[in-house]
This record gives C-alpha cells, sequence and structure tokens, in this order.
C-alpha cells in the first residue's frame, strides 16, 4: 500500500479541542468486521457492547511533564519537548527550529535549578540535552514542565483529562488516547460483568506519532518505544488466550505490544524491551481478537494499524461515517470498537 491510500481530509471543526465531560461522555462507533456493521453510541455504553470472554489490556504509561519553557545565555525563550529518555540524564528532544541551543550551550529555566546542555545535533532536526537537577530531573519536570498537549491543540483548558484515570508508571511523552475516554464508573462496570482486565506499559514516544515521510510506507522505519510485560501479566494473558477468551487492546500501543511479545509458540514472552513493530496491511495478528482505538490523522502509522486490523475498506467507511456523523478526531475526540 501506498501513503496516498491513508490520506484523508478532517473538517477543522471536527478536530476535538478540549475532551469530554465527563470522559465517558464521548461518543463509541462500533465497526464489526464480520459484517461490516457500524452502530453508533456513547463510550458509556462499552460494558454493554462487551460479552464476559473479553479481556482489555490497558497501557499504564504516565505522561510526564515532556515540554520545557527555557531561555538560552542571549535571553531568547526556547519552547522544548522531550521525546526520549536515552539514559544518563540525556534526552532527544524537538523545538523551534529558530531557537535550538547549540551544541554545549546551556538552557535555564525560570525558578529552577534545573539545567539543560545541548550535547548533539542530529540529521532530522532533533537534538540531545544532558538534564541536571540538584533535587533530581524527575522532580524539577513535574515542577516546571508543562503538559505536552499535541501541537493542534489550541485550548489547553483539557491539561486535566490528559492523562488515563489508570495512569501509573512514568515515561510517556504523549498520551495512550484510547484510554482517555475510561472512568471508574465503566472499569467497575466492565469487572461486575465479568470482563477481566491486565496492564501492559508502553512508554509513548517519537515512534507514534512520527511522519511517515515516502509514498512506499514499506520503507519506513518506527522509531523505538520502550515497553515492559510482566511475568505475572503474560501468564495471565496466556491462560486467558488457553480458556478461548478474547483479547481486547486498548489502543494501538498496546497492541503493538502484544503482538511485539507474541512468539512462534503462540504465547506472549514477558519482558522489557524497545518497539519498532510496524503494523499496516496485511499484517496478521497473533495475538489481538479486537481493538478499541481513537480516530487518527491521515497518513500516520496508527490509522495503517486500524486498517491492518479492520481491513482497509472497511476502516476508510468508518472515518467517512464519523465525518459525515461529526464524530470528533484525535487525541481529545472519539473512539471506534472493532470487533
Amino acid at each position: 500500500m501506498r501513503l496516498s491510500d491513508f490520506r484523508y481530509q478532517v473538517p477543522a471543526e471536527l478536530i476535538a479541542q478540549t475532551p469530554a465531560r465527563p470522559r465517558d461522555a464521548s461518543r463509541l462507533m462500533c465497526v464489526r468486521r464480520g459484517s461490516g456493521e457500524i452502530t453508533h453510541h456513547r463510550f458509556r455504553d462499552l460494558p454493554d457492547l462487551l460479552d464476559s470472554g473479553y479481556t482489555l489490556v490497558l497501557n499504564n504509561s504516565r505522561v510526564i511533564k515532556a515540554r520545557l519553557l527555557g531561555r538560552r545565555a542571549s535571553g531568547e525563550a526556547v519552547d522544548m519537548y522531550l521525546l526520549k529518555d536515552l539514559g544518563g540524564g540525556v534526552w532527544s528532544c524537538v523545538g523551534d527550529e529558530r531557537a535550538v541551543p547549540k551544541v554545549g550551550e546551556v538552557v535555564t529555566f525560570p525558578g529552577s535549578a534545573m539545567r539543560a546542555t545541548a550535547v548533539a545535533h542530529s540529521g532530522d532536526g532533533s537534538f540531545e540535552l544532558r538534564l541536571t537537577a540538584p533535587d533530581g530531573v524527575a522532580i524539577e519536570l513535574e515542577r516546571v514542565g508543562a503538559v505536552p498537549l499535541p501541537p493542534y491543540v489550541k485550548d489547553r483548558s483539557g491539561e486535566d483529562q490528559y492523562q488515563t484515570v489508570y495512569a501509573r508508571v512514568d515515561g510517556s511523552v504523549a498520551a495512550p488516547t484510547a484510554g482517555l475516554h475510561f472512568t471508574p464508573a465503566v472499569l467497575g462496570r466492565l469487572e461486575r460483568n465479568g470482563i477481566r482486565r491486565e496492564e501492559i506499559t508502553l512508554h509513548v514516544g517519537y515512534g507514534t506519532f512520527a511522519p511517515v515521510g515516502m509514498e512506499d510506507i514499506e520503507r519506513h522505519v518506527m522509531p523505538v518505544e520502550a515497553y515492559t510485560l510482566t511475568p505475572d501479566a503474560a501468564e495471565r494473558l496466556n491462560a486467558d488466550r488457553r480458556a478461548g477468551r478474547k483479547i481486547l487492546a486498548v489502543g494501538t500501543t498496546a497492541t503493538r505490544t502484544l503482538e511485539t511479545c507474541f512468539d512462534e509458540r503462540g504465547t506472549l514472552r514477558a519482558g522489557s524491551g524497545e518497539a519498532d513493530l510496524f503494523i499496516r496491511p496485511p499484517y496478521r495478528f497473533g495475538f489481538v481478537d479486537a481493538l478499541l482505538t481513537n480516530f487518527h490523522m491521515p497518513g500516520l502509522t496508527p490509522v495503517m494499524l486500524v486498517a491492518a486490523f479492520a481491513g482497509y475498506e472497511l476502516t476508510m467507511q468508518a472515518y467517512r461515517v464519523a465525518i459525515q456523523e461529526r464524530y470528533r478526531f484525535y487525541s481529545f475526540g472519539d473512539s471506534m470498537l472493532v470487533l
């Protein structure tokens, strides 16, 4: 398939600027692969659409305050986004090209003792910073950093909901957005209905939203993202599959983690590592039986994953219907359940 196969026009007014309040008041489209049927619901209806044979897999990664507003030695402001922790206090970053610090330059942050020293520039426009702080970088990021809302979100009033209610492992620089719709009430109803849930961790980084830069999508290389699947979680999920339960991955990040850990013996391997799996048609899924996901930006890898799972034609039909029915798109938008 070609990049142009995944181009579509989303009207500007359908790009969600704020989250639904409450979270579970967002809309939910249900797409059934077997029949092609498309039905419309609210997210709070999710427990009614699933039977007790499902297991939900949630990504419990927590978004860190990865946007930094600093000042160069000249006094010039610099707006930077942390992308990936490279270890040793060094982070890969992007920022305003006109204000990228030179190698060796120190960036300071008003009201903070944290310092950022530029240590390298990359050919793709990113650069590397070494962060230092007397009280620890994590503490200072929480104090002076800002929530890294996507650049198309101009209204920052939804910052308080740019985190799933079950997030608990720090590390993402963008939210696993399919999970933003869950509330304790919905999770409670799912549990009472016999729907089990399990957690994995994939720290959302540049890989999830990196642009595909060539028409031949086969040539695209996914940037790596760190994941963890614990032995206990792997054991329970493998037992679920042996018992005939259906695995519902919440989001493309949970999907890629499960498929990364799926081995040739047909089971999940526990462990930590870096996921770079690029799922696009005609990928054959090994472990995931159902998918819950948002409506994605055109031409990016998440919509290609959805097309691989639901089928290209059905995915494009669902997107056309979503636009016709005025669903809201992208991070704060509505969601799609593919069964």
